[in-house]
């Protein structure tokens, strides 16, 4: 997750199909290592980067990303960055591509929390439209395919408006203050490090062969 601790009420979200896709990345890695040991022996391995690579990508774009909702703000925990949305800076909350928190200046979208699609509100039922924080509902009570309760992304924006919603009903969050408040983003450069080293790897142990 983030360096910086969450202190107080926590609530995270992460897709569970990005947690199935970690496994599978994991578990096909993890068999090709063995096949690799078993049919050439463990000196192969020195050529495994490629497995590495597919391992290492599966937890940095499938098990770490996240939304951590929190007492100072939204944290988005995405591949390569972490990107702290105070809730003073917190002007809207989207979900037509992705969870997407908008700001006085710039929007900032959610790896964990994808929104399904035009076609993601085909199946839904009369109870996935009702209870939801009343920012979620457009003109004639509409919702979007992606604040469904049954999607990722409208669960993720259901956490975000209803704490959001409760500031500022209690008046624990002053008006006006967007513009002025920063958002705080960390870019994870040994991830991004990683990576390139890793595919250079790759590109080598493909092209020794």
């Amino acid at each position: 997750m983030s360096s910086a601790p969450h202190a107080g009420n926590v609530e995270i979200f992460k897709a569970r199909t990005n947690k199935w896709f970690a496994w599978l990345s994991w578990a096909v890695a993890a068999f090709g290592v063995m096949v690799t040991v078993l049919m050439a022996g463990p000196g192969a391995l020195a050529g495994a980067a490629p497995l590495v690579l597919l391992a290492f990508l599966g937890w940095q774009l499938f098990w770490l990303p996240a939304v951590v909702v929190h007492d100072d703000g939204v944290t988005l925990e995405n591949p390569f960055r972490s990107i702290v949305v105070p809730w003073a800076a917190l002007v809207h909350v989207d979900t037509r591509f992705a969870l997407t928190l908008v700001t006085a200046s710039k929007s900032y979208a959610s790896w964990a929390a994808p929104a399904p699609g035009i076609w993601g509100g085909r199946n839904a039922r009369p109870e996935d439209l009702r209870g939801l924080p009343a920012t979620t509902y457009g003109p004639g009570k509409s919702v979007r395919p992606g604040d469904l309760k049954t999607t990722d992304s409208g669960q993720a924006a259901m956490l975000v408006r209803a704490r959001w919603h409760g500031l500022v009903e209690s008046g624990g969050l002053a008006a006006g203050d967007a513009a002025t408040t920063a958002v705080t983003v960390t870019v994870r450069w040994v991830a991004i490090g990683a990576v390139v080293l890793l595919l250079a790897a790759s590109y080598l142990a493909v092209t020794a062969r």
